[in-house]
């Protein structure tokens, strides 16, 4: 049993990105589901695909790297933990590296970037910093 789920992924993904894997593979779930989506329409991964193999489904993730072979996510931070979550309202949302990177929120109209939150003016709470 994991008690951070999201804290697991994007170390799952760090690691891979470290040793220049091609893809990830980790346990699925809605949120990781929704994560891996904001992810690809961000342009950081390549693509993700859900596997159902016996009664669990699993999460395959293939990492995006630039010409040198250099990957795409330099930095995957984790923001909101179990033991301290970190709530913001639409106006005092971070902006990472001002505007190069983004701040993936979890909103009332499901994950979205702090960009698109700030432009629909929704708060909640600020899940990972990516760039």
């Amino acid at each position: 049993m994991n008690t951070d789920p999201i804290a697991d992924m994007l170390t799952r993904i760090r690691n891979a990105n470290v040793v220049s894997h091609p893809s990830v593979e980790m346990p699925s779930s809605k949120l990781k589901v929704a994560l891996a989506k904001l992810l690809k329409s961000e342009g950081y991964i390549v693509d993700y695909s859900e596997n159902a193999e016996g009664k669990f489904k699993t999460l395959k993730i293939e990492l995006k790297y630039d010409e040198a072979n250099k990957p795409v996510i330099t930095h995957l931070q984790r923001v909101s933990k179990p033991g301290l979550r970190n709530y913001s309202k639409a106006k005092n949302l971070p902006q990472v590296m001002g505007g190069m990177g983004i701040a993936i929120v979890s909103t009332s109209k499901g994950l979205l970037t702090d960009r698109k939150a700030r432009k629909e003016n929704l708060g909640g709470e600020v899940l990972c910093y990516i760039y």
